[in-house]
């Protein structure tokens, strides 16, 4: 379940970006620094995970009962949980992999009953009894563990069940803006195979060039039970398996290419917070990473010595840290002069309008060091915001933002939509 293969993604193909272009100045510079920004996110695979659990003591579904939980995602991400089969010795339900589909080819939302979807498993590290209440709990261990395998029918064992879209409905309702909400219900009550159904995980996965970072979070067909899922096959503990998923769960961003500015002056020559974006192709940064447009209407600006677009060599975007590898990483040697200003801007790239920049007056040419605390990461005001790697609108995960007019302003921590890490520990910025 590795996405090490992620790491070629060019995330932002469509952009032709400047490497770099530099603005004669009539009183040259009269000495140099290199500055170096880095990726150094220590991304995660998932973007969302949870539990669901009946409203009762114990917490499981019984037949008739129904529990409903809330997500975002974008097309192309699916949705997987697992729940235990309560009158079972080890078998749960969950979607077949890689989850339950979202969103329709042409982009609209799935609705409604998506039960089809469900299937039953066996855990294979218990020998099937008869289904019902008098299963005893946890039963006889199989001699040599098996692999996961769907139950269809029949078990193993010669038990027959019905097929779990007659025993659970999922029912989809899309809230709009990237919400989802999720019914399960216990449709079992009165069938051959009636049962509770266990305390459940659910987790959905990132998506980078279309591709799941994660696609099988929960259990793979045809290999080993891992990561508590024994647990609650067996006796409906989540709890190592949230663990778990927990720690999948997190941010997973690029960097678009690297705006750098040389300037003189006492403001940053292309935003301030709390105006309007001013329509020079911030953006465009902003929005899809292309800083093209900024970059060249900066060279027309009194004071502004130089700009550079910098791109990393191989994927063009600095993706973030992935199974401990380091994240992308630009530099530029830069001459500057007494009294010269250094400002940057790069997007969020799973974001609708967020990019990170320096705030304040910038830095002064003469500071050396790591610059990163005077970072901040700002919203543009001029798209409708998403939970970050999930929002079907967000320009990296193939949709259109939706424009709105709002004043510049820094992105507050945690946000409506999740916690982020210190901005540090998404980029750092050093000049020597």
């Amino acid at each position: 379940m590795k996405y090490n293969s992620l790491k070629a993604y060019v995330l932002f193909a469509s952009v032709l970006f400047l490497g770099s272009c530099k603005k004669d100045d009539d009183n040259p510079p009269d000495r140099t620094g290199t500055i170096k920004i880095e990726n150094v996110l220590d991304s995660k695979p998932l973007v969302q995970s949870g539990t669901f659990r009946g409203s009762g003591t114990p917490p499981v579904i019984f037949p008739g009962q129904s529990v409903s939980f809330s997500f975002s995602a974008a097309k192309n991400q699916r949705l997987t949980f697992a729940t235990m089969y309560g009158w079972s010795n080890d078998l749960f339900f969950a979607p077949e992999n890689p989850g339950i589909k979202l969103y329709n080819d042409d982009g609209s939302p799935v609705t409604g009953d998506v039960s089809a979807q469900i299937k039953l498993w066996d855990n294979g590290t218990r020998v099937n009894q008869a289904p019902g209440a008098a299963v005893t709990h946890p039963g006889t261990a199989e001699a040599m563990a098996k692999n996961i395998k769907e139950v269809n029918g029949m078990d193993d064992n010669g038990n027959t069940y019905l097929a779990a879209s007659n025993l659970m409905q999922a029912s989809l309702a899309y809230d709009g803006n990237s919400t989802f909400t999720i019914t399960i219900t216990n449709k079992s009550g009165g069938t051959a195979n009636e049962t509770p159904f266990s305390p459940g995980v659910w987790a959905i996965s990132y998506v980078a060039g279309g591709n799941l970072l994660l696609p099988e979070p929960v259990y793979t067909a045809g290999k080993p039970t891992a990561n508590g899922l024994t647990d609650i096959a067996e006796a409906g503990d989540i709890s190592a398996m949230s663990a778990y998923l927990m720690e999948k769960t997190g941010i997973f961003t690029p960097l678009s290419p690297i705006l750098v500015v040389v300037y003189k002056g006492k403001e940053n020559p292309f935003f301030k917070t709390g105006e309007l974006d001013r329509g020079e192709g911030l953006k465009e940064l902003a929005q899809n990473g292309n800083a093209d447009l900024l970059a060249a209407a900066l060279r027309s600006k009194p004071g502004v010595r130089s700009v550079y677009v910098l791109k990393e060599g191989k994927s063009t975007v600095l993706l973030p840290r992935i199974d401990g590898a380091d994240g992308g990483m630009v530099s530029q040697m830069l001459s500057v002069a007494k009294g010269d200003r250094i400002a940057i801007a790069t997007m969020y790239g799973f974001s609708n309008d967020w990019f990170f920049a320096t705030s304040g007056n910038d830095w002064d040419a003469d500071e050396k060091g790591d610059l990163s605390s005077s970072i901040k990461l700002f919203d543009n005001g001029t798209a409708i915001n998403q939970f970050p790697g999930a929002g079907i609108t967000q320009f990296n995960l193939a949709g259109t933002p939706l424009n709105e007019s709002k004043p510049i302003m820094e992105v507050p921590n945690p946000n409506g939509f999740t916690t982020l890490p210190a901005v540090n520990r998404m980029i750092k910025v050093t000049f020597q």
